[in-house]
């Protein structure tokens, strides 16, 4: 008996020796560096989507932006809120930054960290617009608060910029008080654009770790207790596989077209490409490419944060640059059309975040190129102006021939610019003689002996 549990030990002790050892946990690196876009939106959502499924231990929000677009922030924030895995947001490398929206995102993390020299914070909002609406003296904040750290006086704020400071000046504080983080600093990076660096963010409890890099941000995060989704949580991550998910495809094709330079250019192949495939019925490339590029803008603006004011605008001037082209009005409608276009270009990305908008290097040398066509297709209109008819019933009046046959007045024939005409004449022509057309009365010509000079 004593052989046979022998046997049995040592055979459970094989096939334990067969089996895999347990699996390592694993730790997932999102890299998000430049401006917050719908593609950074998408990246991370899909990203912290993908470490749920795969079971890992923690995400690192890795960052260095200068802030980006209110609305894809908020998305960020909430799949971050929703997360099964703990998500830390780590800005680094060192140098790097996380500006404006990174803020907001840095606090709705479960844990935050920064690397030694780098900084956050300045998450004043961005007015939207084109100056704002004008505010009044008494909406002007008569508080501290309405004073930056240097104790200046801020400019009197409209009533829409009180409004959207305090949505998200309540915003950042409801993500502070979830987190048990510092409440006032995060008001103070609302209302005054205030920064701190590392160290500093370390002291006032804005984040929890500084360390120098991820392996570094493991080890002193290993053990740590974090409550995900109401539930205590303690971090394992001794010996964590680390994995970095780089943008697929998709994220790459979508951060291209949602630039906002590029939707700008595709705007305008799309709708010169189509306006030339119906000057040009049958041409089929400049429609396909047309058609092509009109629907990349339109699905680039349907993300983007687009004036549909500046939009109307920049299809006025087109349309009166083509107009321009068909009826000449000496300049008239092509200088209105360069203008209306040049105002909606500016006007067509609704935003002033860093990052983000049409820049002058892209609008005024297509604004030049649209103006070298209008001022070549005017100058071309006014220069067939004054060249002579070369065919039809103008060019007759006036045209020299010669009499075919003798004839009383009555009428006879003579050749006309190579032609064959009948024509009539208040006196006798003889053969040969030369006429000059002087009107001309159905299909006949009249005409008169030609002077001799």
């Amino acid at each position: 008996m004593s052989k046979v549990i022998a046997l049995l030990l040592s055979g459970l002790f094989l096939i334990a020796g067969t089996c895999p050892a347990a699996s390592a946990p694993v730790v997932v690196v999102l890299n998000v560096d430049g401006a917050i876009s719908p593609g950074t939106a998408d990246y991370i959502v899909r990203g912290l989507k993908s470490a749920a499924a795969e079971s890992a231990q923690l995400v690192v929000l890795k960052m260095d932006t200068p802030g980006g677009l209110d609305t894809s922030m908020r998305q960020i924030i909430k799949q971050v809120i929703a997360s099964p895995v703990p998500v830390v947001a780590f800005v680094a490398p060192d140098g790097a930054r996380a500006a404006s929206a990174g803020t907001y995102i840095l606090y709705a993390s479960h844990i935050s960290a920064m690397a030694p020299a780098t900084n956050l914070g300045a998450a004043t909002p961005v007015m939207i617009g084109i100056g704002g609406l004008p505010g009044s003296g008494d909406q002007t904040q008569k508080d501290d608060k309405s004073k930056p750290a240097s104790g200046v006086a801020a400019a009197p704020l409209s009533a829409m910029e009180h409004k959207l400071v305090n949505d998200s000046s309540a915003y950042i504080r409801s993500l502070a008080q979830m987190r048990g983080r510092n409440v006032e600093w995060a008001e103070q990076a609302v209302r005054q654009a205030v920064s701190l660096t590392a160290a500093e963010a370390l002291k006032l409890k804005v984040i929890d770790v500084v360390a120098d890099d991820v392996p570094d941000l493991l080890r002193k995060l290993d053990g740590r207790k974090v409550k995900v989704l109401n539930e205590e949580r303690t971090l394992n991550v001794t010996g964590a596989a680390i994995v970095t998910l780089e943008p697929d495809w998709r994220n790459r094709v979508l951060s291209a077209i949602a630039d906002p330079s590029l939707a700008y250019l595709l705007m305008l192949a799309g709708v010169l490409g189509i306006f030339f495939e119906f000057s040009n019925p049958g041409f089929i490339l400049p429609g396909v490419i047309g058609g092509i590029s009109l629907l990349l803008a339109l699905f680039a603006f349907q993300v983007l944060p687009v004036n549909y004011v500046g939009l109307v605008l920049m299809l006025l001037g087109i349309a009166f640059m083509t107009a321009e082209a068909f009826v000449p009005s000496f300049g008239i409608l092509g200088i209105g059309g360069i203008a209306s276009f040049v105002f909606g270009s500016v006007m067509l990305i609704d935003t002033d975040v860093s990052g983000y908008g049409v820049p002058w290097s892209v609008i005024l040398p297509v604004a030049f190129a649209c103006a070298l066509f209008i001022f070549f297709a005017v100058g071309m209109a006014l220069k067939a102006r004054s060249r002579p008819v070369v065919s039809g019933r103008e060019e007759l009046i006036g045209g020299i021939g010669e009499v075919l046959e003798d004839f009383d007045g009555k009428d006879g024939w003579a050749r006309v610019h190579g032609e064959r005409w009948r024509i009539a004449s208040k006196q006798p022509l003889s053969q040969g003689q030369r006429v000059r057309v002087v009107r001309m009365n159905g299909l006949i010509l009249e005409v008169e002996p030609e002077r001799q000079v």
